[in-house]
């Protein structure tokens, strides 16, 4: 299986910034894409950034040009630098990987998720 922990979360200002990790552990072949979507309050979960195991990356429209994302593959970790960050990005930041795994072959596993509250 693999288990997926976020850190780097917390309460910041409007124009702040903040740096989200998400490192996978456990049995696996190969980790395919990885990324975070987030869910705010009353809301359905949206995809905020993903990368590809050869670092192609794709943002929501709403993120562009304020969060990238990046991943160190030796240490399967992804990560999500957070720049001028709005009330409107608070939510529950879930990391998600595409894992290989013995039997079960390629699925999606999900961390526990890391709140980010933006707000002054």
């Amino acid at each position: 299986q693999v288990h997926l922990e976020e850190s780097g979360g917390g309460l910041v200002q409007p124009g702040g910034s903040l740096r989200l990790s998400c490192a996978a552990s456990g049995r696996f072949f190969r980790i395919y894409d990885m990324g975070w979507y987030r869910q705010a309050a009353g809301q359905q979960r949206e995809l905020v950034a993903r990368i590809s195991d050869d670092d192609h990356t794709n943002y929501a429209d709403s993120v562009k040009g304020r969060l990238t994302i990046s991943r160190d593959n030796a240490k399967n970790t992804v990560y999500l630098q957070m720049n001028s960050l709005k009330p409107e990005d608070t939510a529950m930041y879930y990391c998600y990987a595409e894992a290989e795994v013995i039997i079960i072959g390629r699925d999606d596993y999900w961390g526990p998720g890391t709140q980010v509250t933006v707000s002054s």
